[in-house]
């Protein structure tokens, strides 16, 4: 009946209305509630309302046939022809596409000038997600080198190799995570009874595992009469912020071309200066007041360990030593022995 009232014309609606009022056999209680639809429907069609595909699309929402988001209204105008009651589907300017994440892990290969956070932040997760997934980075996020393969998981949490004896319970409980997590997750394909291979390598959705600090203590003893800090920190090198503090980089990355100055950053003695791992050539100064502060990746040390210094004095220069990407100054600052952020100490602006 519907489809009847589209195609022909109003008048004729109406007066075929006008004759059904007029029959000998209305009973107008009977018939009240289709003449209510009947009218309704005629308003709508007059007044530039729903067409048929709208109606029907919207007939087949209220019996649950059709979900909301796909009902398709059109409405009522010319379409170009003199004829007002030709039917024209409504302009729909936008089209939604839902994104679709990263199908599964993938292996990305270091480039010149990046670190943890420059790689997570580029393809949507957290640092520590990088570091949870390359056992290698995680006592040292910091050992990285152009050409180094690392994977990267299209979500937060781990990457894991069995080895022998792990079981589901016991990945559960050392990446704090309930074993369905790991069961359910569409990139392991795991089916019972679920026996773990050798070699193995499971995705952890949400697995997290505590980071051990590291800690480099100073050797030498203070020098008579060494400087003390005040405890107001200056920049110690000019340059970017290439890498800021996080959980498993607690320190800054300061981006600069090699040869760059550095200076310390408050006054003190240097207790120990030289070669180590990661680090590459690194200065440590004590400021005598509770702080210390670690430059690392020198292309030069320009300091002796036991010689005291002022605010601002020239203690090395900018380079790449050690396991880095670029020339850069890794700064840590150390407060009675426990890390803080630079960014909290040092001036802004």
């Amino acid at each position: 009946m519907v489809e009847s009232f589209a195609k022909g014309r109003i008048p004729h609606v109406l007066n075929a209305l006008v004759g059904w009022f007029k029959s000998d056999d209305l009973i107008v209680p009977r018939y009240a509630s289709h003449l209510a639809v009947i009218l309704s429907l005629v308003v709508i069609l007059s007044s530039g309302g729903l067409g048929i595909e709208g109606l029907r699309r919207a007939e087949a929402f209220q019996l649950g046939v059709v979900p909301r988001e796909q009902v398709t209204l059109v409405s009522w105008g010319t379409g170009g022809q003199e004829d007002p009651d030709f039917l024209t589907r409504g302009a729909a300017p936008i089209t939604i596409i839902p994104e679709r994440g990263r199908q599964g892990v993938i292996v990305y290969v270091v480039q010149s000038g990046d670190n943890v956070s420059k790689i997570a932040h580029s393809f949507g997760i957290r640092p520590e997600t990088v570091l949870w997934s390359n056992p290698e980075l995680e006592t040292w996020p910091d050992y990285i080198v152009v050409g180094q393969e690392l994977f990267v998981l299209p979500l937060d949490g781990a990457y894991h190799e069995i080895k022998a004896g792990d079981t589901l319970d016991s990945l559960a409980k050392r990446y704090s995570v309930d074993p369905i997590v790991i069961v359910e997750c569409e990139y392991n394909d795991l089916s019972e009874p679920y026996e773990l291979q050798v070699g193995q390598r499971l995705v952890i959705p949400g697995g997290t595992r505590p980071i051990v600090p590291r800690y480099v203590r100073a050797i030498a003893p203070a020098p008579a009469n060494a400087p003390q800090g005040s405890g107001n920190f200056m920049w110690p090198a000019s340059g970017y912020l290439t890498q800021s503090y996080w959980l498993g980089h607690q320190a800054i990355d300061i981006g600069a071309p090699t040869g760059t100055p550095i200076y310390a950053a408050d006054a003190g003695y240097v207790s120990a200066t030289g070669w180590m791992g990661g680090y590459g050539n690194y200065v440590i100064i004590n400021h005598g007041n509770g702080f210390e502060t670690l430059y690392a990746h020198l292309s030069e040390i320009r300091a002796i360990a036991g010689q005291g210094v002022d605010r601002g004095d020239l203690i090395g220069l900018v380079g790449s030593t050690g396991r880095s990407t670029g020339p850069h100054l890794h700064l840590e600052i150390r407060q009675g022995g426990v890390k803080r952020n630079p960014l909290g100490f040092l001036p802004r602006g």
